[in-house]
């Protein structure tokens, strides 16, 4: 098996040093494609252990799964580049904000697609994924496909694209919401006297036990607030 990733962004760089990490595929079994040449140079220099594709007429036509890691805004222009080297066997995971899978089969002319929503803890493999696939692909697909996503964290399988939707402002957005609320966390300490250091330390330090409090547990959040409480 054979993938690729186009787009060398923040995501897809992503995707592709954690499948690297991971020890799934084979260094000459991942690929990874940027439209922009400087990025592809630079990424040639690391010792990252994927392959770097100077195009895409020379590592789509040869590629099973096609991670597409690119700005929604590029996905017309993207589809009509790739169309002509594409065929039913083929399968697309699409990480585009607002893209379905519908739009995706149309401009591409297959059936085999995923629509995933990652959030950003994947940079750190903490990553939380809820996808979507097409019922064209197989239940052997899926188990790759699942592998593939868990390599930058966990993931949920879901039953329609409103619920894709629906995770976009939960775990899509959630780290913002909780950034926010440490934010406000530590500058409470600091105006307590704190420093800014000590002030990291203790809400960072309480996020991480409570989460691993209430992972470890049944107790509900509620449950938990009236122990503390």
């Amino acid at each position: 098996m054979k993938v690729l990733v186009i787009g060398a962004g923040n995501m897809g760089l992503t995707y592709a040093k954690s499948i690297a990490s991971s020890g799934y595929l084979k260094k000459e079994d991942l690929m990874i494609y940027d439209k922009s040449s400087e990025l592809r140079e630079t990424l040639g220099k690391s010792n990252d252990n994927f392959e770097i594709s100077d195009s895409l007429e020379e590592s789509l036509p040869i590629s099973d799964i096609i991670f597409l890691a690119v700005k929604p805004y590029h996905n017309d222009g993207l589809m009509e580049e790739m169309v002509d080297m594409m065929d039913d066997q083929k399968l697309v995971i699409s990480i585009m904000a607002g893209v379905t899978i519908e739009t995706i089969q149309e401009g591409l002319g297959i059936k085999k697609v995923v629509r995933a929503m990652p959030n950003l803890p994947a940079q750190v493999g903490k990553g939380m994924t809820s996808y979507l696939a097409a019922p064209e692909i197989s239940r052997i697909e899926l188990w790759m496909v699942e592998d593939l996503l868990n390599s930058t964290g966990k993931s949920v399988r879901v039953d329609s694209q409103m619920f894709i939707d629906a995770s976009t402002g939960i775990s899509g957005s959630g780290p913002a919401y909780v950034f926010y609320f440490m934010e406000s966390m530590m500058e409470a300490a600091k105006s307590m006297g704190f420093s800014d250091n000590d002030s990291k330390v203790l809400v960072s330090a309480t996020f991480e036990g409570a989460i691993e409090l209430f992972n470890q547990n049944k107790l509900s959040p509620n449950g938990w607030m009236k122990r503390v409480a």
